[in-house]
């Protein structure tokens, strides 16, 4: 019998995904998904094998067992809600956006929920994960993109830096993870994972730069801990239609859904 899986999303993320369950993942359907623009979902969904239902937003979790969100942060809690409400599993990836709200951890709890946040376009949070059973010292994330990748930030936007102007690697952001989802709601979902699967969000620290020289989005974590010292980094291939994010994340949400399903499974 298979799980049944709705997304909300049908952008550089849902899509991918979305087309992926259609070809066929053992243990999975897709059943429902939502997206802003339907007459552009309808076309985009006209040559799938097992047309899913196009549902609006809060009713994602009527058609499914797995809510998985791939929308504008700003509709967050309009799948969050209702999702965990029912009981559902909630795979969000805009990690960034659960930060501010993660009394929607109590709510799960209450309604019998789980929420399964993925890796993303990181790396390493296993070891991550394994590091903060013991004492951890510190963890750092350094992020580097091209400028037109962190265009339209709120942090940027409001002190009026201007992206276009950059032409040398420039640090625009430092602070720690909660600062940085806040400020980058498009761009460190990667952060606020790490935040979550570490010592906390408040304690891991984040450097953003604008760098011209890179032509794919960069991150470099450090961990010092008792039971290890690691840095690793990894240069996630921007996506085409959407710069500010890596085509390795709709990869990592496949894997994820997997990894709820398979009877192996590999990786804490």
């Amino acid at each position: 019998m298979s799980n049944t899986v709705a997304i909300a999303g049908l952008g550089a993320i849902g899509l991918d995904l979305a087309r992926a369950l259609d070809r066929g993942i053992e243990g999975l359907r897709l059943t429902a998904v939502a997206a802003r623009d339907a007459t552009k979902a309808e076309a985009n969904l006209a040559g799938f094998a097992n047309r899913p239902a196009l549902v609006p937003l809060g009713e994602l979790a009527e058609h499914a067992d797995i809510v998985v969100e791939a929308a504008p942060a700003a509709v967050f809690e309009q799948v969050a809600i209702p999702t965990i409400r029912r009981g559902r599993i909630f795979v969000p990836s805009s990690v960034g956006a659960l930060l501010p709200r993660m009394h929607l951890v109590e709510e799960a709890r209450r309604h019998g929920a789980r929420i399964v946040v993925p890796t993303g376009a990181l790396l390493g949070l296993d070891a991550v994960r394994a590091a903060a059973e013991g004492n951890v010292e510190s963890v750092t994330i350094e992020t580097r993109k091209p400028p037109g990748g962190l265009a339209g930030a709120p942090y940027l936007v409001e002190r009026n830096m201007d992206m276009g102007a950059i032409s040398e690697p420039t640090l625009v952001f430092k602070g720690n993870a909660v600062e940085a989802a806040r400020g980058f709601p498009a761009n460190v979902n990667v952060a606020a994972a790490l935040g979550l699967a570490g010592i906390g969000p408040e304690r891991t620290g984040v450097e953003i730069w604008a760098d011209p020289t890179v032509t794919r989005n960069t991150h470099t974590i450090r961990v010092e801990a008792e039971a290890a010292r690691f840095v690793m980094t990894i240069e996630g291939v921007p996506t085409p239609s959407n710069p500010r994010t890596g085509k390795l994340t709709p990869l990592s949400l496949i894997a994820c859904l997997r990894g709820l399903v398979s009877t192996l499974k590999v990786g804490s």
